[in-house]
C-alpha cells in the first residue's frame, strides 16, 4: 500500500446541464459543474450564513452518457472520485489551473422530470379519487 489516498464524495445539485464532447475512437467525456452548499450561523452576529463551493465534475464513456441523458441542471447527485489538478493554457498562451473532480461513481438523488412525473400522477390520483367520493354520497367517509 502507497499509504497515500485521493477520494472525494460530493452531495450536491448540478449548476448545468451535463456537455457531452465525443471522440473518434468512440469513447467520449462528460462535465458539469456541481455546487455544494454550507451554512452555519455565525456566532457575533447570530446571522445564517450560506456558502456555495463550486466543482468541475468529470465523466467517461458509459458514465457520462447515462448522466447526459437522466441529469439535468438542478438535479442532486453523489458523487465519488477523486481530485485532479490539471494546467492548460488560454487563448493569450497564459498558463491557467484547475482543479477536477473525476468521478468514479455515482448515485442520482433527485430527477426533475420523474419528479414532475410523480407529481402528475398525483395530481390524477387526488383528482379521480374526488371525482369518485363526490359520485359516492353513501359512503361514512
Amino acid at each position: 500500500m502507497s499509504g497515500t489516498l485521493n477520494k472525494v464524495m460530493l452531495i450536491g445539485h448540478l449548476g448545468d446541464d451535463v456537455k457531452l464532447r465525443r471522440f473518434d475512437d468512440g469513447g467520449c467525456i462528460g462535465r458539469f459543474p456541481l455546487a455544494t452548499n454550507e451554512t452555519y450561523t455565525n456566532k457575533q452576529t447570530n446571522e445564517k450564513v450560506s456558502n456555495t463551493e463550486w466543482h468541475n465534475v468529470i465523466l467517461r464513456n458509459k458514465a457520462a452518457e447515462i448522466c447526459e441523458k437522466y441529469l439535468s441542471k438542478g438535479d442532486k447527485v453523489y458523487i465519488e472520485g477523486r481530485i485532479k489538478g490539471r494546467k492548460w493554457q488560454d487563448d493569450k498562451g497564459n498558463d491557467r489551473y484547475t482543479t477536477e473532480i473525476h468521478c468514479t461513481d455515482f448515485t442520482f438523488l433527485s430527477n426533475k422530470s420523474e419528479n414532475e412525473q410523480s407529481n402528475d400522477i398525483k395530481t390524477e390520483v387526488v383528482n379521480n379519487t374526488q371525482n369518485t367520493s363526490e359520485t359516492n354520497d353513501d359512503l361514512p367517509f
